[in-house]
């Protein structure tokens, strides 16, 4: 059995996301999904809470075949020691997925091995881009799975994010 280990902010969880977990269950048995940032919440680039986010992945991944465990990451402002602390909050993992340079490298270090996919349509596809149609009342729906769209809904979180990417600030 393999289990496979992909981490990401999940602000929200979009398709490119999505995308990854269906090629990463073409190689492995079980998944865990690491929600990073695990305690940052209400801000315009952190607006979903890490049960929030827990909510949107496990919703979005009903239809694919494979057992998936998501786990809360709180941040670990010390990057010589943070594989160590994914490995100590998450189940034990054979191989980590990653496209984010500095997580391949610390993993790679610690001497796990790490396996990249392509990107989905990232010029599109990334959560600034989500968050930002969000914002502006934008066409957000269809970068994400229909689950996600219900959560956020739920939750009321356009009004979120509208609300906490506002400044009470006059400009320079």
């Amino acid at each position: 059995m393999i289990r496979g280990f992909y981490i990401g902010r999940f602000q929200p969880f979009h398709n490119g996301h999505h995308n990854m977990v269906k090629e990463i269950a073409e190689d492995v048995d079980e998944l865990v999904l690491g929600i990073g940032s695990a305690g940052n919440s209400h801000s315009k680039h952190d607006p979903f809470t890490a049960g929030e986010r827990i909510m949107m992945v496990t919703k979005s991944l009903v239809d694919i075949d494979l057992v998936t465990y998501a786990v809360p990451i709180e941040d670990l402002e010390r990057n010589a020691v943070w594989v160590s602390h994914v490995q100590g909050m998450s189940p034990d993992f054979d191989v980590a997925y990653s496209n984010n340079p500095l997580v391949i490298q610390l993993f790679k270090e610690a001497g796990i091995e790490v396996r990249q996919s392509p990107m989905f349509n990232r010029g599109v596809l990334e959560g600034t881009e989500v968050r930002e149609r969000m914002i502006g009342g934008a066409n957000w729906e269809p970068l994400v799975p229909d689950p996600v769209v219900e959560v956020v809904d739920e939750i009321d979180g356009i009004e979120r994010v509208q609300r906490v990417s506002e400044t009470d600030s006059n400009g320079d």
